[in-house]
């Protein structure tokens, strides 16, 4: 179920990047096809997560892992709500909603294929 979690955030990943690069390029707040697109697999991949660890425990890496992931999802939902509004979006929000599921991303990775102890 890890596997198919890190699946799902490579798809989220994908389309966050896209909107990062619409965003930096003055193209903000993004189109509500991609934002959902975006969101639908990042919660997706989450609830996959949580149920894999409601499985093996939530200690250790993984837990890690989605503590940095859930904390970047609250950004997303800030995210969402400047959106909603239709407002342009705060640079350093999309900066950090990012770099904290890059490291929730890289952490998972990194302890599914063991090669952080």
């Amino acid at each position: 179920m890890i596997q198919l979690s890190l699946i799902l955030f490579v798809i989220a990943a994908v389309a966050g990047l896209a909107m990062a690069v619409m965003h930096f390029r003055g193209f903000s707040p993004p189109k509500p096809a991609l934002a959902t697109l975006h969101g639908l697999f990042a919660a997706s991949g989450l609830v996959v997560l949580l149920l894999a660890l409601v499985k093996t425990g939530f200690g250790g890496k993984f837990g890690l892992a989605l503590g940095l992931l859930v904390v970047a999802a609250l950004g997303g939902f800030v995210l969402l709500g400047h959106h909603a509004r239709k407002q342009r979006l705060p640079s350093a929000l999309v900066a950090g909603h990012a770099l904290l599921a890059v490291a929730g991303f890289l952490t998972l990775l990194l302890a599914e294929f063991a090669l952080i102890s």
